[in-house]
Formats: C-alpha cells, structure tokens, sequence
C-alpha cells in the first residue's frame, strides 16, 4: 500500500541505459576495464560513508571523472534517504554546474537532467529553511528541466503539504475508540495521562508493508513504552473479516507487540483529520494534541522528533521475525 520510496535512483538507473545505447546481439559488450569496474563498484555502494570514501579512493585512482565521483555521492545520499547530506553537497554542485561534460557523466543522458537534481537539492536546502517560496520556485524549475523525474521530486510537495496541513490539527483526546480483542472503549486522554507523548500507528493486515514490519514496530514499541511515550495501533475499520485477519496476525511471536490495539472510529476517523494515505504510517502526538511527526517511520525525522521529546531515546535494532 505504500508508493515506492527510493525512485530518483531507479530513474537515475534508466538514464544510464538512455546514456549507453546498447550492444548489438551479434557483436557482445567487451569485458569491462579497471575503470569501469572501479565506477560500477562506486555506483553500487550503499553499505558506509566509510565504504563509500574506499570506493571513491578506488575509482580516482583508476582515472573515474570527478563528475561521475559527484554523481554517485549524490546517489548514495539520496538511496540512504539523507536530505541533510545532500544539502551539505549543494556548493560542490552548484560548483560542477558550470564544467558539466556529459561525456564525463555515469547516469545523465542529457544535461537537463543533471540541472534538474541540482534545482532537486536547492528545493531540499529551501525546505530546510522553511523558505516555502523557494521550495516552490526550485522544485517547478526541476520538474521543467527534468520532467521524467517528475514522480521523484513529487513526495516532497506532500510533504511539505502535509506539514502545513498537521500544524493546524489538534487531536481531540476525547474520541473513544474500540479495542481490537473484547472489552470496553479507550480514550485518548487516558492513553496520554502522565505519558511524554502518544505515538499513534496505522496499519493493517493486508498491507504487505505492515506484516513485513511487525519485528520493527515490535522493537519501536518495547523502547517507546519503556521511555514514557504511550503507543496506540490503530486498525481502518471493524468489518469482521479485517478483524480476523488482524487477530490471527497478530497471535504469532507472543502476541501483539506493546501498546494499545484499537480500531478507528467510523465517525470521524483519526486516519482522515491526520490525512493517512499510506500504511503503515506513524503520527506522533504531543501531550496537548499537536502533531510532532507524521509520516514513515523508517525515515530519520522519525527518530530525530523522539530524541528531542528524550535525547536517551536510540533507534533499536529489528528483532528478528518469528518463526514460521
């Protein structure tokens, strides 16, 4: 259920393939050189910063362009999801725009594209700085140079779409809402009594993503509870057979992981006022009812709005899924 996440590399990947024009069939590609298995190895790295500098030693030593250097630190920020990083990246970039080759290129295929993630970070470092009109004016130029990439640039305009829309929300903490297993309504209010916050998490059992994370979120909230922050699963709806499924997947592994297991209302669901298009997704709630965060819960905002409500709160490791 929820879009795909890592798109500027994927678009990035189908640029090479425009910039190479393939190998006839009669006449095979010839194996590749020192230099182009030292950029493949650098295109590929994801592992470490300290990986990635290996790798760039590697390929400036087997004669790989500083432009093509640029592009792959760009690639592996943007694959690890690191906006502050590839803000930091912005004066070498504005640096490059002027000497692009694109003979010297590893992904672009035309220059428009490689003016367009320069705009792409300029809107990223406008975001930053809450400076709305040059987000817009940064981000508009993007789409325009590089309209294939459209789909990359879009989640950002969400995003600060949504930031704009969660500032004006403030959760009634009177709404009842049901439990998953029997027993009486729950309210916010005493989820919340003497809690740091509330972190709020939808999901469902037809969402491949929301199985697949079920260790994750396990861990996520064993350390929240443990830190005073009070954690609330919400459910789309009571049709019998989600509620089934729900149950039957949450029995494997000792049971549903900590916090409360709950279904959102039917009248005037939590999911619609906090605009929930995607699951899971987690929405954490202050005290009062102002919204802190809310969107993906592997993304490092997640985490960075925990450490500042308690700077001893870490990201824990996955526990491992059950057994089968």
């Amino acid at each position: 259920m929820r879009l795909p996440r890592l798109i500027l590399p994927l678009l990035a990947a189908l640029a090479t393939a425009l910039a190479q024009p393939a190998a006839p069939a009669e006449n095979p590609a010839p194996p590749a050189g020192p230099r182009e298995a030292a950029l493949a190895r650098l295109l590929a790295e994801r592992e470490s910063p300290a990986a990635l500098a290996r790798a760039i030693a590697s390929a400036r030593a087997s004669g790989v362009s500083e432009q093509a250097v640029l592009e792959a630190r760009f690639l592996f920020h943007i694959d690890r999801r690191d906006d502050a990083a590839l803000v930091a990246l912005l004066p070498e970039l504005l640096r490059q725009r002027d000497v692009f080759k694109i003979e010297d290129s590893a992904i672009f295929a035309a220059k428009e594209d490689w003016l367009a993630i320069i705009e792409y970070v300029q809107a990223l470092a406008a975001l930053d700085h809450g400076a709305k009109d040059d987000f817009k004016h940064h981000i508009t130029e993007a789409f325009w140079l590089s309209p294939r990439q459209a789909a990359a640039f879009a989640p950002h305009i969400e995003r600060l779409r949504l930031a704009d829309a969660m500032r004006a929300v403030t959760l009634d903490f009177s709404v009842q809402l049901a439990p998953l297993a029997a027993g009486e309504p729950v309210t916010l209010a005493s989820l919340v009594a003497g809690k740091k916050a509330l972190l709020l998490h939808f999901w469902s059992p037809r969402s491949r993503e929301c199985e697949a994370s079920l260790p994750d979120f396990r861990a996520t909230a064993a350390a929240l509870v443990s830190n005073n922050i009070a954690v609330a699963s919400l459910l789309p709806d009571d049709s019998p057979p989600l509620l089934a499924e729900a149950r039957a997947l949450l029995q494997p592994g000792g049971g549903p992981p900590p916090g409360a297991w709950l279904i959102d209302p039917k009248l005037k669901p939590l999911a619609r006022e906090l605009r929930i298009q995607n699951l899971p997704t987690m929405v954490l709630v202050s005290s009062s009812g102002t919204i802190l965060f809310n969107g993906d819960p592997t993304d490092d905002p997640f985490w960075e709005t925990l450490r500042r409500l308690d700077a001893s709160i870490q990201r824990p490791k996955a526990a491992p899924p059950p057994a089968p």
